[in-house]
């Protein structure tokens, strides 16, 4: 069958080919593909269904139909109150449902690790989000790790946000529907990941991974840093929010 090529990916080539998505497996792929057979046995429509290795040695996925965010510009229901509220229910039901298990070992949950409208298959004329996509990154964690985030890619935090207060808002909702109880590490938890993104690209980047590099050569680096700092600048405004 024919292969088209699909967009987005940073990392990986990734290809479809009929009803499903073709790449190469990760460094932790044997983790993750027990994790997406874990969501299939439990009936969860939010993660595509891992079908084995083609001939190539290559990950067979379920294609996951619908609008997937990876462009800058995104139609308004991506961003809207309603679609950032589903992503965090979408989020509470992975953790509840990995919670306790072997997969999760002595942590929380099972984390995704890479939330982002990119990595997430929207549908419906109103484009609400339906599932994620990417689980490369997933392991044992705690809670409040996806949800910071969630907080900062899904409600964009950084110098872009014209309203400070408005992002403070959003960041509530999330965690409203989310129904984190313990909310007064989320800024830090934000600032947490920032700071290790930036410090994993230049690492990386260092050591010749070309996906690093290709991303430090963009200026990945620098707006996160202008990311972090502008939290940091505008910390107090979120606790306020959250409490």
């Amino acid at each position: 069958m024919s292969e088209t090529h699909l967009p987005g990916g940073f990392v990986n080539t990734v290809v479809r080919v009929g009803d499903t998505v073709r790449r190469m497996p990760g460094q932790r792929a044997a983790y993750v593909h027990e994790l997406l057979r874990h969501f299939e046995r439990r009936g969860w429509a939010g993660a595509p269904r891992f079908l084995g290795l083609d001939e190539q040695g290559r990950e067979i996925l379920s294609f996951m139909d619908g609008h997937v965010a990876w462009a800058d510009a995104q139609p308004d229901g991506v961003a809207s109150d309603e679609s950032l509220a589903r992503a965090a229910e979408l989020v509470r039901e992975c953790h509840d449902l990995t919670a306790g298990t072997p997969l999760a070992g002595e942590e929380e949950v099972v984390c995704h690790n890479d939330l982002s409208p990119k990595n997430t298959v929207y549908r419906g004329e109103r484009l609400r989000p339906v599932a994620f996509i990417d689980w490369d990154l997933a392991g044992p964690g705690r809670r409040i790790h996806d949800v910071a985030h969630v907080c900062w890619q899904y409600a964009g935090l950084g110098p872009a946000v014209e309203d400070p207060a408005g992002a403070a808002r959003r960041v509530r909702l999330i965690c409203d529907a989310y129904g984190l109880q313990e909310r007064g590490e989320v800024v830090e938890a934000v600032l947490w990941w920032q700071d290790r993104c930036r410090r994993g690209i230049e690492a990386d980047a260092a050591a010749g991974m070309p996906h690093a590099i290709r991303l430090r050569a963009g200026g990945v680096v620098a707006q996160v840093r202008a990311c972090h700092e502008w939290v940091a600048e505008h910390r107090a405004e979120f606790e306020r929010a959250l409490r």
